[in-house]
């Protein structure tokens, strides 16, 4: 695998501008995503937060292909402005739900990427048996997703989003439905994966310690239309032990953060008390 770039270092990987999207016409309009402007550089992990429907999820749709952003807004990917399409299978993205196929083992789930793009079953296999032990899947590779607990359902999901090698990787609420250890111990293990491969990530989540905990970056989102409300660089010594939550110093920017959050969440319910039933 090719050396990649450490945070910071020259023209980031991926930068949207002005990015927006408005659905529907007219009166029925409404304005999900509006004037977003971020910057990623290569190797760098930023969390992304916000209130419900503050559009997080459509901006991730936009930056994977999958929704075309309105005309005046851009995704910048490596130097170049993406024509509507273009970015689909540039991008490894996990959705909130593992989606992982019930009629096929852990193993060929794993592969279903490699697949597509088109390497024999035998080949793709064996590439993804060598990253099992690191994802701790060894030994789990003929069993079915039925069998499997929900943090071991969500490292085949991993495991099949890492595997679809690409430099950028979007990850929607990964370990939400998760239990709170469970999710804690997910948390580490992806830091340290991360660590390995030194892929670019952004990683929504609702829950503000996994946002500072995980994050080089933090950035919130505002109610709708969403746009980046705020940014703060999370200055904590990595790799990050479980011990730095209790900190001053995580204290300190979980208090800043809370702050803009619970101002944005307390608008979006405003506006819903407002709206007519």
């Amino acid at each position: 695998m090719s050396a990649v770039a450490t945070p910071g270092d020259g023209a980031p990987l991926i930068e949207l501008v002005n990015l927006g999207k408005r659905f529907g016409e007219g009166a029925n309009q409404v304005v999900a995503v509006k004037g977003v402007d971020m910057a990623l550089q290569k190797g760098e992990f930023v969390t992304l937060i916000g209130p419900s429907g503050s559009g997080k999820s459509t901006l991730f749709n936009m930056i994977a292909g999958l929704l075309a952003p309105d005309e005046d807004g851009s995704v910048v990917f490596n130097g170049r402005k993406q024509k509507h399409g273009e970015l689909l299978g540039k991008v490894s993205f996990m959705p909130q739900r593992d989606l992982l196929l019930p009629w096929r083992t852990v193993l060929d789930n794993a592969i279903v990427a490699l697949e597509v793009e088109g390497l024999r079953k035998a080949e793709a296999r064996d590439k993804a048996r060598a990253l099992f032990p690191e994802f701790g899947l060894a030994g789990f590779e003929d069993k079915y997703p039925h069998e499997l607990s929900g943090g071991m359902r969500q490292r085949v999901a991993l495991i099949r989003t890492f595997l679809f090698e690409r430099d950028l990787i979007l990850l929607d609420e990964p370990f939400g439905a998760l239990d709170a250890l469970t999710r804690s111990l997910m948390q580490r293990w992806l830091l340290d994966i991360w660590a390995h491969h030194k892929r670019t990530i952004l990683f929504i989540t609702h829950d503000i310690d996994e946002a500072i905990f995980l994050g080089d970056k933090v950035a919130v989102m505002s109610t709708r239309p969403g746009t980046i409300k705020y940014s703060e660089t999370i200055d904590l010594p990595r790799p990050r032990k479980a011990e730095v939550t209790t900190s001053a110093a995580f204290s300190s920017i979980k208090k800043r953060l809370l702050a803009v959050v619970e101002e944005e969440s307390l608008k979006s319910f405003e506006t819903v008390k407002k709206s007519p039933c």
